[in-house]
């Protein structure tokens, strides 16, 4: 049988893991929303004049 010591720590440990998991989801979404609110796509004007296709 584990003890309550044990239990406490498994129990500590799977929530840690549970915290990074988070943290790392949230900066990845973050970091996403601010790439694509930095790519701006050209709303079809005049194409640009720098000489490549």
């Amino acid at each position: 049988m584990m003890s309550d010591d044990s239990r406490d720590e498994e129990r500590r440990t799977k929530l840690v893991k549970a915290g990074v998991a988070v943290g790392v989801g949230s900066a990845a979404i973050v970091a996403a929303l601010l790439y694509a609110s930095k790519v701006k796509k050209p709303k079809g004007g005049r194409p640009k004049a720098d000489g490549t296709d």
